[in-house]
């Protein structure tokens, strides 16, 4: 059976579910590789519950066989402070554990190495900084041999990092919020991307019913401490708005369509991310 994911990574990740976020595996160069076969995912997919949430970098392998975007004009270049409340760190953490999967496809070793400065100091304000301390070191060093492949495999190492740790800790719903934030944050820039240069193929990476059901099943189990958070209810509030514009299996998804979903999750990105957030590079 063959599912559709972006998540962020992953990223984009696979936006991109537990971000979405090592690269994804080869196919024939005349043969574009189109859709994700989660029968051949790489070791670093993730399975749970039956749900495979491939890492953001799977996603982004599927992303350079269809095109060329522009990744500078989806590449956001702030850094973020990071927020008051645990639940918005974490969502933080996996949108910027996502963007810099943006980063490396726009080829910015500079964006790239704040990226990795920032997961640090989101990592430890949630108590995990030792557990990403050796992979954000790696993506800067990487970053400046301008070695993409190698920086995309620390950027999954360093989620999958993230959400053991927090395991760990007992953190579990918090980890989930990662894997969220980073499926949004990717989510926005592919449907971005996608909308810009819109085709049916394209658009089918956005067909994703079992992860949607997935994460509304997993904020409507979340305990009320984090559900109350205001920007966690807006997601658990907007996200089902999503799930009727991906259509049935083997439906295309319209350019409208697309644009529809773009307009949510930015409109979430947004909340995870506002404006007050960022500082000046």
């Amino acid at each position: 059976m063959k599912y559709r994911f972006f998540s962020i990574p992953v990223a984009l990740i696979t936006a991109l579910a537990a971000l979405s976020l090592g690269a994804g595996h080869a196919a024939r160069a005349d043969e574009p590789k189109q859709h994700i076969d989660v029968g051949h995912l790489p070791q670093q997919a993730t399975v749970v519950e039956d749900v495979i949430v491939p890492v953001p970098s799977e996603v982004f392998g599927v992303l350079d066989k269809l095109g060329s975007p522009n990744w500078h004009d989806v590449l956001r270049t702030e850094r973020p402070k990071t927020p008051s409340a645990r639940a918005e760190t974490a969502l933080l953490l996996g949108d910027i554990i996502a963007e810099g999967f943006v980063a490396v496809e726009a080829q910015d070793p500079e964006q790239v190495k704040k990226i990795g400065t920032t997961v640090l100091d989101l990592s430890q304000a949630l108590g995990v900084r030792k557990a990403v301390v050796a992979r954000s070191a790696a993506i800067i060093e990487f970053a400046d041999k301008k070695d993409w492949p190698q920086v995309r495999e620390e950027l999954d190492g360093a989620l999958t990092d993230v959400k053991q740790a927090m395991e760990l800790l007992h953190d579990d719903e918090l980890a989930q919020l990662v894997s969220l934030g980073g499926w949004l944050r990717g989510t926005e820039a592919l449907t971005q991307v996608v909308d810009r240069n819109y085709t049916k193929d394209s658009a089918g990476l956005l067909h994703q019913p079992v992860l949607l059901d997935y994460f509304d099943q997993r904020l409507s189990q979340m305990s009320p401490r984090l559900r109350n958070d205001d920007v966690v209810a807006k997601i658990q509030k907007r996200l089902p708005e999503i799930r009727p514009l991906i259509g049935e299996a083997d439906t295309d998804i319209s350019k409208q369509s697309v644009s529809q979903i773009h307009d949510i999750v930015h409109d979430l990105v947004k909340a995870i991310a506002p404006t007050s957030l960022f500082t000046l590079p």
